[in-house]
């Protein structure tokens, strides 16, 4: 069979430029054939459409919009291609956000251009696989809340006791207001 190194492996970046020059040395370097790179989401699109690449990476803050959206769309049109998020965004939300798009891997700007590179081959290996840095304990802190804020958690924790709102309100040191906002919240 054919072996990675034999394989020619596509890449386009689409990111900020100063990032994208960086990135085009480092990943033609790392074994990649870097045949595109657009700053905008729009020619991102563009160059997609038309060259079919192995693998993208992609800037979640471009100019004209989220590199989300591109994330959402490239994983419609393709489930065998990598996709690279490439961020300044060290959060839970949006490293799950991505995750949900059909993003490979989710990589902060901060990290060394190995992690990168290791990310690239990761996506172009398992594209529908996700890898990112602390991937397990976003997950965790996501089931863990249901979504809902550490406060409405404490609300809830009293229904099941029966409590009416006043009682939880006293409980809690908040008004009967608050109680019953925090209990909409919940319910919705």
């Amino acid at each position: 069979g054919l072996t990675l190194s034999t394989v020619t492996r596509n890449a386009i970046i689409a990111a900020h430029q100063v990032v994208g020059v960086g990135l085009l040395s480092s990943l033609s370097l790392g074994g990649f054939n870097v045949i595109g790179d657009a700053a905008t989401k729009d020619a991102a699109f563009a160059q997609i459409a038309h060259k079919y690449p192995h693998v993208i990476v992609v800037d979640l803050n471009l100019p004209d919009g989220s590199g989300l959206e591109l994330v959402t769309w490239a994983r419609q049109i393709s489930p065998s291609v990598g996709i690279v998020v490439l961020t300044l965004n060290d959060d839970d939300a949006h490293m799950l956000a991505c995750l949900d798009a059909g993003a490979s891997a989710y990589v902060l700007k901060s990290e060394p251009v190995k992690a990168v590179i290791a990310a690239v081959s990761h996506a172009f290996a398992s594209p529908l696989s996700f890898t990112g840095k602390g991937l397990s304990g976003a997950l965790s802190r996501k089931s863990h809340g249901f979504g809902l804020t550490p406060r409405e958690i404490e609300v809830l924790t009293f229904l099941p006791m029966g409590k009416l709102s006043s009682e939880i309100a006293s409980k809690l040191f908040i008004s009967e207001a608050t109680v019953k906002t925090h209990l909409a919240s919940i319910y919705r």
